[in-house]
């Protein structure tokens, strides 16, 4: 009778310890939500589209895109750090989130470095200075003349104060030793109107949500950000050829979770993710739009992550951003 005892305390223990891997197992067992912290339009935006039908297909469940705009990708961040960690809410982790807002705000509800934990890198993008097509500036030199001729005259749209098309801007204006004023908006797609009509003289935007205006002729682009010109827009110069040395601003996106997600979860999206990321079509469709797949490990995304909020932390201070 003792014998049988144990023996039955001994199958229901081993039956407890396996549950957490049956239920990793059974994972994803229902439709995934990826949180996109910026409104529509913007270059995050549209990769997380990008991803979260091809996520669907390799995952056998639907993936809904979460838009939630507002306090420079904060409000987003801080929803999905607070999120279940069960795997079924991501984050589209950009460069402002996870690298710069930490030095901005005083005070946040999250600690992107504590709280969320890189998944994969998507992709690096360039962005792009752009005016109104009927603008007067045709150079970067021009921006930079009437910059200095009129201080705080010459103003710059962002998607929202800490993303990459303020301190891009922010980056310009220290190098130039200029005097900007920056308009935010809560997101690419509701800024590029305002300098499409001229409302705003000029924009850092991210090249995916530039470049069909770009082709048709609503904007004018001045210069690209990277350090080497890019394959969508050969002929247009970098910032740093057009008198701004040294110059260098890349945005960039990911996939991030709440911390305590399961290891076999976050493993799983980041192989999926590594393989759309291969596709043809999916580094085909990256490139049209100015970005440049990247892949690899959450180790080399944490990696990458910790170098750019150095850089980026380093501007915030010089620039004297603070936001409340």
């Amino acid at each position: 009778m003792r014998a049988r005892l144990l023996a039955a305390i001994t199958g229901v223990a081993l039956f407890a310890a396996a549950l957490p891997s049956a239920h990793a197992q059974a994972w994803p067992s229902r439709g995934l939500r990826i949180v996109v912290p910026f409104a529509p339009g913007g270059s995050t935006d549209i990769f997380a589209r990008l991803v979260g039908d091809r996520l669907a297909t390799a995952l056998g469940q639907p993936v809904v895109i979460d838009n939630r705009p507002g306090a420079g990708g904060n409000i987003g961040a801080d929803a999905v750090a607070k999120s279940p960690a069960d795997g079924y809410t991501l984050l589209m982790a950009t460069t402002g989130v996870m690298a710069i807002n930490n030095a901005m705000y005083k005070s946040l509800s999250y600690d992107a470095e504590k709280d969320l934990k890189p998944v994969i890198y998507i992709a690096s993008i360039t962005n792009v200075l752009i005016v109104p097509a009927d603008s007067p500036f045709k150079t970067v030199g021009d921006v930079v003349a009437a910059a200095k001729a009129g201080p705080g005259k010459v103003s710059f749209a962002s998607s929202g104060s800490g993303s990459s098309t303020h301190m891009s801007a922010e980056l310009f204006r220290l190098m130039t030793g200029t005097d900007l004023l920056h308009i935010p908006y809560k997101g690419s797609g509701q800024a590029l109107p305002d300098v499409i009509s001229g409302r705003v003289s000029m924009m850092f935007e991210n090249m995916p949500g530039a470049v069909a205006h770009i082709k048709s002729g609503k904007v004018r682009v001045l210069g690209v950000t990277g350090s080497q010109r890019t394959p969508a827009l050969p002929d247009v110069k970098t910032v740093a050829e057009s008198g701004v040395p040294g110059y260098e601003s890349l945005s960039w996106s990911g996939i991030a979770v709440p911390v305590a997600t399961p290891p076999e979860v976050v493993a799983r999206l980041n192989r999926e993710i590594n393989a759309i990321l291969a596709s043809p079509d999916m580094r085909q469709k990256l490139a049209e739009q100015g970005a440049e797949a990247v892949g690899g490990t959450p180790e080399s995304f944490s990696e990458h992550i910790a170098r750019e909020r150095q850089k980026w932390s380093k501007v915030v201070r010089e620039a004297a951003i603070v936001v409340n």
